[in-house]
């Protein structure tokens, strides 16, 4: 039976580290000076080198060889996940009164410490109080938090940082090029990725994806080992959420749940994209700590959804929805329309109409041109009863058709339904009263307004549909 790649490849000096230069160069400075501590405190995430790190330095502080196969009755290990008990640290501190056997040093490494109950930790504090000259002491953990702070001042405490993505990288190729695995940097990228900084987890996965591939281990083959999302489809979700594509973002979606894709790990790879290209993407990083809570969720792929389908409802559209034939073309900062010389086109003026007084002419950005609703009071009336109520109709425009009868156009079929929740219609009625007086016939379309420009207008109706153009700053 082979040996597993992390234990083969464990390093076994100081200078073979890699990432964690800032602890063990100190070390080796104090080594090489005998200025030896009686207790050390090592801290940080999982996989970062805190175990294999103080077995290294127990066996260089009494210059003994050091190598996976190698034990020695000076240099004792003790998991405080299961000798966690105060009995278990007393009877060590009767221990370390005896003498090393044959090393310069009695050694002690506890592994996740913070495990230790809190009589263990009142115990094992009179030790390391008054320690006898011939013990050191190594403790690690993942959670120095629930370290007591009389314990974690009276030890030398080295911080360990997770592995970048670089010195990974550059771990695993030594370890491939030594195994004779072909590996493309597309895939060593994947696996550094996806190790949450972890040198032990980007071997554990490197030796796992060996044995899978026939030959070359590629990116599909991470992908499908790691139930990842394809990098172009995750670029093609980025892309379309940023330019308000809420019909493509959908479908997306619905393939990657259809292909058994999970949520949880599509909001991740989109984060982790959306982060590395920053630049590209700036709208995209208000959404980042929504995404980040997806996993959370007891429902991820409709979290998912809701938070993309916002974001993209949001932004206004750049473009037609229906394409503009060759028949005219239209000037996107003046709205004019040059009609072909084979088209003969009349386009209506449109007749102003007297402004009606029925409530209030107050206009807000959003409210048709033919309304006399005050809307601004609307929303503020909304916002008493319902804040979502009110962020939706923010977002809404609308028109009465005569004196009981109001269209509220929702821009899209993804606030239509929100709208038409049992909930929020029952507000937006209770609201409309509330300002008017009156008990309204309510009618919802998910689409935006007709165009206000009658060139628009014209071209719409020919065109079969479409929404006005908006221009705004690409973000």
């Amino acid at each position: 039976m082979g040996k597993a790649l992390y234990r083969k490849y464990r390093s076994r000096k100081l200078s073979d580290i890699v990432g964690q230069s800032h602890v063990t160069d100190l070390l080796s400075s104090a080594l090489k000076t005998n200025r030896i501590s009686h207790a050390y405190l090592f801290t940080g995430p999982r996989g970062t080198g805190k175990t294999s790190i103080a077995r290294i330095l127990a066996h260089e502080i009494n210059n003994l060889p050091y190598n996976d196969e190698s034990t020695h009755l000076d240099i004792i290990e003790i998991d405080a996940a299961s000798n966690n008990g105060v009995d278990d640290i007393r009877d060590l501190r009767e221990r370390v009164q005896l003498a090393p056997s044959s090393a310069t040093k009695k050694i002690y490494i506890i592994d996740e410490v913070h495990m230790l109950s809190k009589p263990a930790f009142n115990a094992l504090l009179k030790t390391l109080e008054e320690p006898p000259e011939h013990v050191v002491f190594i403790l690690a953990t993942t959670d120095v938090d629930k370290l007591p702070e009389t314990i974690v001042s009276r030890t030398q405490r080295y911080t360990f940082h997770k592995a970048s993505t670089e010195d990974i990288i550059i771990n695993l190729k030594r370890i491939a090029a030594a195994e004779k695995i072909i590996i493309d940097d597309e895939a060593l990228q994947l696996i550094a990725e996806h190790s949450d900084g972890s040198f032990r987890d980007s071997v554990s996965l490197l030796d796992q994806l060996n044995g899978l591939a026939d030959s070359t281990i590629s990116a599909a083959t991470v992908e499908n080992s790691l139930g990842l999302v394809p990098s172009n489809v995750i670029v093609q979700l980025a892309n379309a959420t940023r330019d308000g594509k809420f019909d493509e973002v959908l479908s997306i979606l619905n393939q990657l749940e259809t292909s058994g894709h999970q949520a949880s790990i599509t909001s991740s790879q989109l984060v982790s994209y959306i982060v590395r290209n920053a630049l590209d993407y700036p709208g995209l990083l208000k959404i980042v700590t929504d995404l980040l809570d997806v996993p959370k969720s007891l429902r991820p792929n409709s979290s998912l959804l809701a938070i993309l389908g916002v974001y993209t409802a949001d932004k206004p559209t750049k473009l037609m929805k229906s394409a503009i034939p060759a028949k005219g073309i239209i000037d996107l900062e003046n709205k004019a329309l040059e009609p072909h010389p084979k088209d003969d086109i009349r386009l209506a003026e449109k007749t102003p109409e007297p402004q009606k007084n029925t409530i209030n002419t107050t206009k807000n950005t959003n409210e048709s041109a033919d309304t006399d609703l005050d809307w601004q009071m609307i929303l503020d009336s909304a916002k008493k009863s319902s804040i979502g109520l009110q962020s939706i109709l923010h977002k809404c425009s609308h028109k009465i058709t005569d004196t009981k009868n109001i269209v509220i156009y929702t821009r899209n079929e993804f606030y239509r339904k929100k709208l038409e929740s049992p909930k929020q219609i029952q507000s937006l009625h209770k609201t409309l009263k509330d300002v008017t007086g009156t008990e309204w016939q309510i009618e919802l379309i998910g689409s935006v307004a007709p165009p206000k420009d009658s060139a628009l207008a014209a071209i719409t109706d020919m065109m079969g549909g479409g929404e006005e153009i908006i221009l705004e700053d690409d973000t």
